[in-house]
């Protein structure tokens, strides 16, 4: 790829292909401001060890910095530009309100460490989001402490080692359950609080077998992690025997809420049988999240566990609400200050723009789109899984890949040349040249047909001419990367020339 002229960044236009220089490429000495030309040494505020003798920071003028990035977060997509069918992401639209009542003053300029005294309209926000969260999903209690879905996993197990450790079964309770359906950092989180991980192979059905699951479990089983609807989007039917089974061993049932959107106010995990949960707030409760962040991840329990909920958690007594850290079986906070807060009102709000029946709506119509995308591609790719799903579904290019060479890799690639995101891809792992494809219930039925129309039309075209697949993206700024090259010899290091 070449560098774009400097009359190019001038005009901030860029032929497909070309690059938008490094901050530091477009910085030359003496350009950037200086604000303080007499200010003093820093030696005299810090002490000398902490400082460096070199900060090879770009030399640049305000205006280009901002231009610069104003660039490149035009070249982004996101939710607001186009169709986003990323399978367990749930990337529906974020609501403008959320972001208006989260920029509240009251809220946006609270600061963290406010005495309760001083932050009771927002402890109460957060006290009855968190009794909003536990009717809905059926457990006894949520902290809102975790900053993500896999810092809430980790809590759960964390919370799973020091109930297993008060029972004296700390020492014999070493592995955890992980079915291939599962959601992908369910076995790495369990590793992270050194826990053995058995994995579960699905059956022809896609589901997990009570006789499979029975087979594995033991005196060592800790925990089962299951997410359902599971990654095919299909409903674990014999869930409430699983977790019997999981129960009678010793063990706990752990609910990875990341496709919690399929049945949000249709059904609870808490009445499922699970003991553990995990929430991604800012995916079933629309709040932004696409390029990894923010994140707020709820983490829920049963009866028997709320004692080992991360702190703090809100108390209220009387019309006051406090934030109570005096639990001394606590695992402890989970991370910095109380909560990701924004992020907090943001689903409060979601949840009360919405209502209960409002809620179940949602799951509802997040079933049927992706049903009615699912029976329009079994048209042209194979569905491996061919039955009624719920928020996600799966199809395969495996045939395609036999017939022409044309990989889901590159039908991802393409869509992008139709204005498209791409899919999921190659995951789950047992499903061959995978696309995993959630539409969410805010699309319309032409946003549905025209991604189902660009994906068809890139199979005939496979078909016809692969070679054409194989090239593209062609439209978009920055074209096919060397992927392999991109993972095995990263380059995240700007150096100044020699």
């Amino acid at each position: 790829m070449s560098a774009p002229d400097a009359a190019d960044v001038v005009r901030g236009r860029f032929e497909p292909g070309a690059t938008e220089p490094l901050i530091f490429e477009l910085g030359h000495p003496g350009r950037a401001n200086t604000y303080f030309p007499n200010a003093r040494a820093l030696e005299e505020f810090l002490p000398a060890q902490t400082l460096r003798p070199d900060l090879p920071l770009p030399d640049n003028s305000e205006l280009d910095v901002i231009r610069h990035y104003t660039r490149l977060s035009q070249r982004n997509f996101s939710i607001d530009t186009g169709f986003y069918p990323l399978g367990s992401c749930t990337m529906k639209y974020n609501p403008r309100v959320n972001d208006a009542m989260a920029n509240l003053p009251g809220f946006r300029d609270l600061h963290p460490f406010a005495p309760d005294e001083l932050a009771q309209g927002a402890l109460a926000l957060m006290y009855d989001l968190e009794r909003y969260l536990a009717a809905i999903f059926g457990m006894a209690q949520f902290s809102l402490n975790p900053a993500a879905g896999a810092h809430a996993e980790l809590a759960a197990l964390l919370i799973a080692k020091a109930y297993f450790a008060k029972k004296g079964e700390g020492a014999a309770r070493t592995t955890v359950i992980v079915p291939d359906t599962a959601h992908g950092t369910n076995p790495a989180s369990a590793a992270m609080v050194g826990y053995k991980v058995v994995s579960l192979q699905s059956d022809a059905r896609g589901r997990v077998g009570v006789d499979a699951i029975k087979a594995v479990l033991g005196p060592d089983t800790a925990v089962c992690m299951m997410t359902n609807p599971n990654t095919l989007g299909l409903f674990e039917d014999h869930i409430l025997e699983i977790a019997r089974a999981v129960h009678a061993a010793g063990g706990l049932m752990y609910y990875d809420g990341a496709n919690a959107n399929a049945l949000m106010g249709n059904a609870r995990p808490g009445d499922m049988g699970f003991d553990l949960m995990h929430l991604n707030t800012h995916k079933t409760f629309s709040i932004p999240h696409g390029g990894g962040g923010a994140g707020h991840g709820p983490v829920g329990v049963a009866a028997h566990l709320v004692d080992f909920l991360p702190t703090p958690v809100v108390r209220k007594t009387g019309d006051r609400y406090a934030l109570d850290f005096d639990r001394p079986e606590s695992i402890g906070p989970m991370r910095s200050f109380w909560s990701n807060f924004a992020h907090a009102v943001r689903g409060f709000t979601y949840i009360l723009a919405n209502g209960g029946d409002g809620l179940t709506k949602v799951s509802q119509l997040a079933v049927l789109n992706a049903n009615y995308v699912r029976v329009k591609v079994r048209e042209f790719l194979d569905t491996p899984y061919d039955e009624i799903c719920r928020h996600e579904f799966v199809a395969s290019a495996q045939e395609l890949k036999r017939e022409t060479g044309v990989r889901a890799l590159d039908l991802a690639k393409a869509l992008l040349d139709h204005g498209f995101h791409a899919p999921t891809m190659y995951f789950p792992l047992l499903v061959p040249e995978c696309l995993m494809i959630e539409p969410t219930e805010t699309e319309s039925k032409e946003t549905l047909d025209a991604f189902v129309a660009a994906l068809r039309s890139i199979v005939e075209q496979a078909k016809r001419d692969p070679q054409a697949v194989l090239a593209a993206p062609t439209t978009t700024v920055v074209g096919r990367v060397d992927e392999t090259r991109a993972a095995r010899e990263p380059d995240l290091r700007w150096k100044a020339p020699a």
